[in-house]
């Protein structure tokens, strides 16, 4: 993160789906805290890629959960802006600090053996992320009701890593075991979306990408800001 780049400015780059989805919550002080949010994300997500061993990749995720750890304790907040805003955003730090520890499985060198620990995985990461967005934009919002859209997000994402040449996922998985898995996950999302609050739609928007993503094609940006349109306006992914 340069100098001079805002948090908005930094998840707009290395998110762009969730920053597209943002741009629906009205209330500005909600929406600057889901962009903390994303950005904290980032932060976890980018560490695997970015270190040379496991340990140096222990030591700047303890950093996170120390953090996070120290906000619930009522400490200060460390001296980097996206810890300040999440300070600032109220949003529970325990929870953070939770989603910073699930990452450690970032640093495993054998992915995931079975479904249920994939599933398990992506609960911890992008559905906790969900759940912790949509709370923050109605407090009201059933973590129950993002469940399958987060689980379906977050299996074409872990499938787009897998192309990129850092698998999550079982070794046995083809595109069509994929592609019917984030399919289940649509169709139970399609169910679970309707107790969600419209405030906090925006959380899981996102989902409504899952299906292009899954087939291996990436829409352009036209495409994706019309999915999410229509997503947001009709409440469904």
């Amino acid at each position: 993160m340069a100098d001079t780049e805002t948090l908005d400015d930094l998840v707009r780059r290395v998110d762009p789906d969730r920053w597209l989805a943002s741009r629906f919550i009205a209330d500005p002080a909600a929406r600057a805290d889901v962009i903390a949010l994303y950005a904290f994300n980032y932060e976890l997500a980018r560490v695997a890629g970015g270190v040379s061993n496991a340990l140096m990749g222990e030591i700047r995720l303890t950093w996170w959960r120390e953090a996070m750890d120290e906000l619930a304790a009522g400490k200060a907040p460390r001296k980097h802006p996206n810890v300040e805003a999440l300070a600032a955003s109220g949003i529970d730090p325990l929870a953070l600090a939770a989603m910073a520890e699930a990452r450690f499985a970032d640093l495993d060198e054998v992915p995931p053996e079975d479904e249920g620990r994939v599933l398990a995985y992506i609960d911890a990461t992008a559905g906790a992320l969900a759940v912790l967005a949509a709370r923050r934009l109605d407090v009201s919002a059933d973590p129950h009701a993002v469940k399958g859209a987060a689980r379906a997000y977050g299996l074409a994402g872990l499938w787009r890593l897998k192309q990129a040449g850092r698998s999550r996922l079982p070794d046995a998985w083809t595109p069509v075991d994929l592609a019917r898995r984030v399919a289940e996950q649509l169709k139970a999302a399609r169910r679970e979306v309707r107790g969600l609050p419209v405030a906090a739609f925006p959380a899981i928007a996102t989902a409504a990408l899952a299906g292009p993503y899954a087939r291996e094609r990436d829409p352009g940006e036209l495409e994706k800001k019309a999915r999410l349109t229509w997503s947001v306006a009709t409440g469904r992914v």
